[in-house]
């Protein structure tokens, strides 16, 4: 069991890593740009959460292995995973992993971003959830979904001002029909 926990958060590491070389914008193509330094904070927050939750989980365990939480963990870990790529993949080029609008942008608004504005952000979140349940510890799904999930939402703040800016009454209309991350909900 604990060589598939293992590998599962190699895989999301090395998936995160890839997306964070890989699809960058590309200067020649970004007509606006406002990151506001996001994607570092997310990084930041990433890192120090995963480092405090494991460290932290390991000093406080669970009284007893919850092995359910452990199962429940590797299910979000890979819907997550499915959710967040599925989504970039219908973007296409649109996604970059720094806030910016390329030339050729259009506002998607089928597919997975019919009914929600950030479902990558939701594979995301599910992701980390997952990855926190793997660690048995409700102390270490503390440290790491509430910082990553407060980082995440400054993101879309950030995200949503620049698509507003870029589509105006477009972006506002699809903001009336949609919800950013739970469909009804949130």
């Amino acid at each position: 069991m604990e060589l598939i926990i293992n590998l599962s958060a190699l895989l999301f590491f090395i998936s995160e890593i890839i997306l964070f070389i890989v699809k960058r914008s590309k200067a020649k193509e970004v007509k606006i740009r406002k990151d506001k330094s996001s994607m570092l904070i997310l990084w930041i927050v990433i890192s120090v959460s995963i480092f405090c939750g494991i460290y932290f989980g390991h000093l406080f365990p669970n009284s007893r292995e919850f092995l359910f939480l452990v199962w429940v963990g590797l299910g979000l870990l890979f819907v997550g995973f499915a959710i967040r790529w599925a989504a970039i993949l219908q973007l296409k080029k649109g996604f970059t992993v720094d806030v910016s609008i390329s030339k050729h942008h259009k506002l998607k608004d089928d597919g997975l971003y019919k009914n929600i504005r950030h479902p990558s952000y939701l594979g995301l979140i599910l992701q980390f959830l997952g990855l926190s349940l793997l660690f048995n510890s409700w102390l270490t799904l503390l440290i790491i979904t509430i910082p990553v999930f407060l980082a995440l939402a400054y993101r879309i703040k950030v995200e949503e001002e620049l698509l507003c800016s870029a589509f105006g009454e477009e972006y506002e209309n699809y903001k009336k029909r949609t919800k950013r991350i739970l469909p009804g909900i949130f």
